[in-house]
């Protein structure tokens, strides 16, 4: 297939002027195509040649100007349009389309639950080509007017209003200008709550199966959505600028949600079907605030090539949790406390891999579609909203929200660039937002922040060593153990500084303080360090830190400390162990467990090691049950029962548990949490395919096929693993989630001996099928497939040649050489 360069898409933009679409989608061909018609009005300001994309199983016909196109001169995805004269044109194309699997174009969905089929589109990058004829760019937006043909029964959603018609087919109101990517149909027995808002019609939308699970919740998204919605025009002078506002949670989703204007996608795993904590209820808040953000920043006013994707991603990131914090606050109360203990570390690890990139990358540096794809990344994400938030605390929210207002008010309806945005944030402020940007936006890496403090004649001062240049606005909090109860923190003043200050220091009155933290109220976007005095008492004390941010900046600090080998991975467990029992924050409970578990124990442990951490790791969780016995902690308590279930080391406890229905003192068990303690009994070889039948039979839900899919990947058999294997690089009938379920049991650091062969199998196989499959699965196969606990010289070995020596597609090469430079980081960690 043949990837739009920059140079090519700056041509035919100079070239065409497109104004319309006219798009006939036929849904109701069978289980495999369908069939797309499109009717393209352009202009072309001068005499030239160009091309249409499209990625067709047949192309029937194609008509320029009323005359015929040879169907023979598709070549891969382009069809040539030469000779054009300048003035107006019609191009007219029909075509039949496939269905995916895979989560790209117009993915097909059979309910398990009730055989109800699915559609929906995802034309994010360029993939709108899998579903119509188009001029697949961002900066040639146009009009676009769908109509969809559907079985009966089925509703028809589209970026604008939908109406059926008498013949049955579903016509969708012109849209306001959009770019390609954005175009979006969702298509099935959907079940719907709408309700209306500031004059507009709301919905969400979910499959039929799901209906009693959105009810229970619906209430609580359309109220979040409400609120969100009215916070962002009090933010906002331009208005919401699409006709209504769907949200549709589809099966089988890729990324987390898509911004398609007027008709956002989110993957169906937020319509809750077992019992979640409140954090991950905030999760969904946050992306519901994310993907309104972009109505504007995105939508509205749209990147005008991929290179400034972080426009549309950093600044989503960065207002969805700081408006979730504002409209939400009742309800969460804490969200920068889970943006530092998730996102942010997200950011960190990956700005500090070899293919970390500049939030805003020079243009040179994405050449073409293939490598802006690769640019989704924690840097695009995290890191550009810590810059974003440390833009806003360095130059005031107030200029900050008038430059944004000027930026759409200049550019909506169009394009814009990283240029177009800092002059306008420039033009609210007399602060140096052009110096700002080079520092943070064009450079990559994470500073690092060392504090030296001292004290002489009554008064302590402090100095940074920043390992760095960039500017720094933070707050410095001190803090004094308490004499009179038990020693614990007491804050004793925070300093607002800029960091580096020369030769300069901060100078404040009495004694050095027992702690100071650098960064406290997490407002900059750097690793943080504390002297020695200060490393000891955040040790012994950093359960009593009155702040839920400070502890989470602490641990945040700690963790990293372990990553750059200035810290014992047992070390870091044992003040787990001593202080987690103790925290109210169910973020930083998950966020300090979760780091526990998925990479000290399984990765940073050496295999003699390992049986040790996960022992900790139990304790926590037990201590954890204890203190949640009242039931006055849900949330936390199940967190405890998950940790408990994925670090258990024998199965009678847990094995227990599944058969009686229920963890003694409660919760109850449902279907997340049965599969969850079957796929641990899979890897200690505690169960057998018996069982994961009779659990499926129980279960049949997609979620119930991903579970077994888990479970039967994880037995410890040479046949289990052979079938997995097979199911997963020998044929392609695998959706992309069961594909994931499956990777995600074959690795387990238990089987380490059983799946050696296929460490080296892994290269040639997954570059084999990403080659068929495309991006989506080649992420997948690097993310999920990958042999993640071959933690040795030999593996790593193996991978680094494969990188000189194999073919790969950008998208599986990106993953492996971030999975392998992870390796190399967890070997120099057990060799520290």
């Amino acid at each position: 297939m043949s990837v739009l360069t920059r140079d090519e898409a700056q041509t035919r933009a100079q070239l065409l002027d497109v104004h319309h679409y006219a798009v006939e989608l036929d849904l109701t061909t069978g289980d495999e195509t369908f069939d797309s018609t499109t009717l393209i009005r352009f202009t072309a300001r001068t005499p030239g040649d160009t091309f249409v994309e499209l990625k067709p199983v047949t192309l029937r016909s194609a008509t320029l100007d009323g005359a015929p196109l040879d169907p023979a001169a598709l070549a891969e995805n382009r069809l040539p349009l030469t000779g054009l004269t300048e003035g107006e044109h019609e191009l007219r194309i029909d075509a039949s389309m496939r269905y995916s699997r895979t989560g790209e174009g117009m993915h097909r969905f059979t309910d398990p639950t009730d055989g109800e089929a699915y559609v929906y589109t995802q034309l994010f990058m360029d993939d709108v080509q899998r579903v119509f004829a188009a001029f697949d760019q961002p900066d040639l937006k146009a009009v676009f007017e769908l109509t969809v043909k559907a079985p009966e029964g089925w509703t028809v959603l589209a970026n604008t209003v939908t109406e059926q018609q008498d013949d049955g087919r579903w016509k969708a109101a012109p849209t306001p200008l959009l770019s390609t990517y954005f175009v979006a149909v969702a298509a099935g027995p959907w079940h719907s709550v709408r309700t209306e808002h500031a004059g507009l019609p709301f919905g969400i939308h979910c499959r039929r199966s799901l209906a009693p699970y959105l009810d229970a919740d619906a209430d609580e998204i359309l109220d979040i959505t409400k609120d969100l919605f009215d916070r962002y025009h009090e933010k906002f002078e331009e208005p919401y600028p699409f006709d209504s506002y769907d949200q549709a949670f589809v099966p089988e989703f890729n990324a987390g949600a898509m911004e398609n204007p007027g008709l956002v996608t989110f993957r169906d795993e937020f319509v809750f079907r077992s019992a979640v904590t409140v954090t991950e209820r905030q999760t969904r808040a946050m992306v519901i605030a994310h993907e309104m953000a972009h109505m504007w920043f995105g939508d509205l006013v749209t990147l005008r090539w991929w290179d400034d994707i972080w426009l549309n991603e950093s600044f989503a990131e960065y207002m969805g949790f700081q408006t979730v914090d504002e409209a939400c606050s009742d309800r969460f109360p804490d969200t920068w406390i889970d943006f530092g203990t998730t996102r942010k570390g997200w950011g960190y690890d990956a700005d500090q891999r070899p293919s970390t990139h500049p939030v805003a990358p020079d243009p040179d540096a994405v050449p073409d579609t293939a490598s802006a794809l690769l640019n989704f990344d924690g840097i695009s994400y995290a890191k550009g909203a810590s810059a974003l938030r440390q833009l806003v605390a360095w130059m005031g929210e107030k200029d900050f929200l008038a430059g944004i207002n000027t930026h759409f008010k200049r550019h909506k309806f169009g394009n814009a660039t990283l240029a177009d945005f800092i002059d306008n944030l420039a033009s609210a402020t007399d602060r140096d937002v052009h110096g700002w940007a080079e520092k943070w936006l064009r450079t990559t890496g994470v500073d690092t922040l060392r504090p030296a403090v001292g004290e002489a004649e009554g008064y302590w001062h402090l100095t940074v060593d920043q390992d760095g240049d960039r500017p720094h606005r933070v707050t410095v909090g001190a803090y004094d153990r308490d004499p009179v109860d038990g020693g614990r923190l007491v804050l004793r003043e925070r300093v607002e500084t800029d960091v580096p200050q020369g030769d300069s220091v901060v100078v404040r009155a009495g004694r050095r303080p027992d702690l100071v933290v650098l960064n406290d109220g997490d407002l900059t976007y750097a690793k943080m360090r504390f002297d020695a005095v200060s490393e000891e008492t955040a040790l012994r004390s950093l359960s009593s830190i009155p702040d839920g941010l400070t502890r989470a900046v602490v641990w945040n600090a700690l963790r990293d400390m372990v990553r750059d080998g200035e810290l014992a991975p047992s070390e870091y467990l044992e003040t787990a162990l001593a202080h987690l029992p103790e925290e109210t924050e169910l973020a930083v409970v998950q966020g300090v467990l979760g780091f526990a578990r998925t990479q000290i124990a399984d990765r940073y442990a050496s295999p003699e090691d390992r049986p040790a951490a996960l022992a900790t790791i139990t304790a926590i969780a037990r201590d954890l049950l204890r203190r949640t016995e009242d039931g006055d902690a849900p949330g936390l308590r199940l967190t405890a029962v998950r940790t408990f279930v994925e670090s258990a080391s024998t199965p009678e406890k847990i094995a227990s548990w599944l058969d009686e229905g229920t963890v003694h003192g409660g919760p109850e068990l449902d279907p997340e949490l049965r599969w969850r303690i079957l796929a641990r009994l899979a890897v200690l070889g505690a169960t057998d395919e018996t069982a994961i039948g009779a659990e499926l039979a129980r279960d049949p839900s997609a979620s119930g096929q991903e579970g077994a899919a888990r479970c039967l990947a994880a037995l410890p058999t040479e046949e289990a693993k052979a079938t997995a294997w097979s199911a997963m690089f020998e044929s392609d009938d695998l959706s992309n989630y069961l594909f994931t379920a499956t990777a995600q049991g074959f690795w387990q650091p238990e089987q380490t001996d059983l799946v050696q062969d296929y460490v080296p199998r892994f290269y040639e196989d997954a570059t084999a099928m990403a080659a068929r499959r495309g991006p989506a699965m080649a992420e997948a196969a690097g993310r999920y497939a990958f042999p993640t606990y071959a933690i040795d010289a030999q593996s790593l070995t193996t991978g680094e040649t494969h990188l000189t020596t194999g073919d790969l597609t950008p998208a599986l090469r990106r993953k492996l050489v971030d999975q392998l430079d992870d390796v190399a980081r967890a070997l120099r960690v057990r060799e520290a």
